[in-house]
């Protein structure tokens, strides 16, 4: 399969976001690891690009977004900002809060499901990353932190929407007021993420459940994904009309088709998303 542009990180000279293909699957690494993987303004705008460029391709079964050395991502780069609105190149905080605002709604509006493999620290911006993916596998040295309150900032890429969604609405007032960094048994405890593992069994326990959604429908998976996410939105009755309507589309696709051929013939099913 010919390679595909994915955005501006996979131009010339970008080397913060990188992307990867294997097949129906895309990694997307955040790879400033000097500063424990922390995003730039330019940076989030570039992913929120690549998220739109992968939505468009069909072709795409699976994202996973990860960081490079050890560390998945330590939030916006305050510090970089900080340095920038002291002197030289001037800050516009609106802007930059315009691309983080932008970047986490494209990840959201994915159609392709996403899995975040988190390593070492996941904070501020950079958790609500990992929370904005479907699935959260992380290694059992990680630590995670809602730390904005230690910056004198507020919460944000979403954090107000899916922190709730994960833990509840007073769990996550914890995280957010005290602004601790737990450790990895905490966050399974209270429901933050899927699964913890041990690090050497991280990225096969990923792949294998990766390997899993590509063997799956995509399209009924891209719909079941929708459902879910507005699920908590809606009465029971426009609930069970949205699932009724995506029913009928999967009726009409091939692979259901190929799903009850499958059955009688006692064989996996193939999909294509037809």
């Amino acid at each position: 399969m010919a390679a595909r542009d994915y955005g501006p990180a996979m131009g010339e000279g970008s080397e913060e976001l990188q992307v990867a293909r294997d097949g129906g699957v895309v990694t997307v690494t955040i790879n400033r690891p000097e500063v424990l993987n922390a995003m730039t303004g330019e940076m989030f705008a570039d992913f929120g690009a690549i998220c739109r460029s992968l939505n468009d391709d069909d072709s795409v079964r699976a994202v996973v977004v990860t960081g490079a050395d050890g560390n998945f991502c330590s939030g916006a780069d305050v510090g970089g900002q900080a340095s920038r609105a002291t002197g030289g190149e001037p800050m516009v905080p609106l802007r930059n809060m315009r691309r983080i605002k932008e970047s986490a709604q494209a990840l959201h509006d994915l159609q392709h499901p996403t899995v975040a493999k988190v390593r070492g620290v996941a904070a501020g911006a950079g958790l609500n990353l990992a929370l904005g993916c479907d699935l959260v596998y992380a290694a059992d040295t990680a630590r995670f932190s809602e730390i904005f309150a230690r910056r004198g900032l507020s919460l944000d890429f979403g954090g107000s929407w899916v922190l709730p969604r994960r833990v509840g609405l007073h769990r996550a007032k914890e995280l957010v007021l005290l602004a601790e960094v737990i450790d990895a048994a905490e966050a399974d405890r209270i429901g933050l993420v899927n699964r913890i593992l041990p690090d050497d069994e991280l990225d096969a326990h990923v792949e294998d459940v990766v390997a899993r959604i590509v063997a799956g429908p995509p399209l009924a998976l891209s719909m079941s994904k929708v459902l879910l996410d507005h699920g908590a939105q809606t009465s029971m009755a426009q609930a069970l009309e949205a699932e009724g309507n995506a029913q009928a589309t999967n009726f009409g696709s091939q692979d259901t088709q190929e799903a009850a051929r499958a059955w009688i013939q006692k064989r996996p099913a193939e999909f294509e998303g037809r």
